[in-house]
């Protein structure tokens, strides 16, 4: 690998430089709360989307925040003068935050992005990548070098709000990039390991943890579980790898270099036996829909022996647009046009070859589990959601640990109350008595929507925990002069269905 079009990067053992950077960049409000005082939401969303233009505009005054954000968000040189009295400049200077430029000018910049990103606790933290790189993922980048790391894209945010956050003794961040997944993790693990196949995003990790004042992690290189120790596991493992479907490996930061999904595949199936018992581990991935093949079954095929799986397939594109996102993700739409070209054949070409027709993008969780038959779920689910989403990834797996520990018999003595925030809607013809249907409708977590019968209406209706489920049906074949017997025959399947998708909740 090769660094040679990228600066040189501050250096990583001076925490005590890091330090009071940090207290230098809260003191002048450079946070997330302050840029958007600053520049408005338009501007601050345009960063968002690497468009740096509005906030550009923003910060033509000359305060000490306006002269942070064109140094280290909008890559401006900013006089020496300017900052001296704001930032720490000479040991910044000195251990490579800044350069001098421009000559007698004595102007200086940034060699990284610095990006502020508040924590889910209302913690000010600071994302440190390469410059022109803040945003991941679809932006357009500001370096073709192999070797760049960027900082958070919506990948990035996505995965750190699906992850459960129950405290830990050890985490594992595999692939970590700019160090986001481990920053976070720093907050509710004992011991946070991250691997990277690049040595130039262990170097920005360490400077992410240090400048958001995180602990250090342990940083190793190599590929994905590599780095490891043959007896090495932990409680919570977590990874945003390269997914990209590619014709070769341009990009560490997200082309895998193993043919087609294989990389995803490998990394969920090599998690199983890193994992404890009970513990997680939660991916993005991408992967093929390939002719003739159920992409169900082939997700399936991945779950490692010995772990519960959840599955979810957020986005599907055909293999034109998938090719586009990412040509147009490495800037090659704004290059050759024949190379452009050449490129987009060469993507269509492995495509066709491997019988791929589309590719899925979505979210992977494992828990592992004792159980002698594990649960694995595989859905499409591509409608809007809450995030964050730990809570509700942690309470589904809870709700199939109540599941598998009961029989109809067992469900029918329980209680169980209708879940906060689910309401119910009939759908019919307008003036008609009766509704053609039922629907009950989540307002938080999954936003999931399901139709139920009139039983099952009925019965979720009156669930407050006070009168078991088996009584509710008795007196539901009352009302509705059915044989109570077989009502509670015929109705545990669809409880388990309502407790299952999280619109009941076992009242204890």
């Amino acid at each position: 690998m090769s660094d040679s079009t990228l600066p040189s990067l501050p250096v990583s053992d001076r925490p005590d430089v890091a330090a009071r950077l940090r207290e230098a960049l809260l003191g002048a409000s450079f946070t997330a709360d302050g840029l958007l005082e600053l520049l408005g939401a338009p501007a601050y969303a345009a960063l968002a989307r690497s468009e740096t233009v509005p906030a550009l505009r923003a910060t033509r005054g000359d305060t000490p925040l306006e002269a942070l954000v064109r140094l280290f968000l909008l890559q401006q040189p900013v006089a020496h003068a300017r900052v001296a009295d704001v930032l720490p400049v000479d040991a910044c200077l000195e251990s490579g935050w800044l350069v001098r430029v421009g000559g007698a000018s004595d102007d200086v910049a940034a060699t990284v992005d610095v990006r502020p990103y508040g924590g889910p606790g209302g913690e000010d933290w600071f994302i440190v990548s390469d410059l022109g790189c803040a945003v991941g993922g679809a932006g357009g980048i500001g370096s073709r070098d192999e070797g760049v790391v960027l900082g958070v894209g919506g990948a990035s945010t996505t995965l750190a709000g699906i992850t459960v956050r129950t405290p830990v003794s050890s985490a594992l961040d595999v692939g970590t990039g700019s160090g986001i997944q481990a920053l976070h993790a720093a907050q509710h693990a004992t011991r946070v390991t991250a691997t990277d196949l690049n040595p130039r995003a262990l170097h920005i990790t360490a400077l992410t943890l240090a400048l958001s004042g995180a602990p250090a992690a342990d940083l190793r290189e190599g590929s994905l579980f590599a780095p490891l120790k043959d007896d090495e596991t932990y409680d919570l493992i977590v990874s945003n790898p390269p997914f990209v479907i590619s014709p070769g490996a341009r990009l560490t930061y997200r082309d895998g270099g193993m043919g087609g999904d294989d990389l995803c595949r490998s990394i969920v199936q090599g998690a199983g036996e890193r994992l404890n018992e009970g513990g997680f581990a939660q991916f993005l991935a991408n992967w093929q829909h390939v002719a003739g093949e159920d992409w169900q079954d082939r997700l399936r095929s991945w779950v490692p022996r010995g772990c519960d799986a959840w599955i979810v397939q957020r986005e599907v594109q055909d293999i034109t647009q998938y090719a586009e996102l990412w040509l147009r993700d490495a800037g090659d739409h704004r290059g050759d046009a024949a190379e452009y070209q050449a490129r987009y054949d060469a993507w269509l070409d492995e495509f066709e070859a491997r019988k791929v027709k589309a590719v899925g993008f979505g979210w992977i969780t494992l828990r592992r589990t004792s159980a002698a038959v594990p649960s694995i779920t595989v859905e499409e689910w591509p409608h809007p959601v809450e995030q964050p989403l730990g809570d509700t990834v942690r309470a589904h797996f809870a709700r199939l640990d109540y599941l598998r520990a009961r029989d109809d018999a067992g469900l029918l003595e329980d209680h169980f109350r209708l879940v906060a925030e689910v309401v119910q809607e009939q759908v019919g013809l307008p003036g008609a008595e009766d509704p053609e249907h039922v629907v009950l409708r989540q307002h938080r977590g999954m936003r999931r929507a399901t139709q139920v019968d009139t039983v099952g209406a009925g019965f979720a209706g009156v669930c407050d925990g006070s009168l078991s489920a088996g009584r509710i049906l008795d007196a539901i074949a009352q009302l509705m002069g059915e044989d109570p017997v077989m009502l509670r025959d015929r109705t545990p399947a669809q409880i388990r269905l309502l407790v299952e998708q999280g619109f009941l909740e076992p009242a204890r």
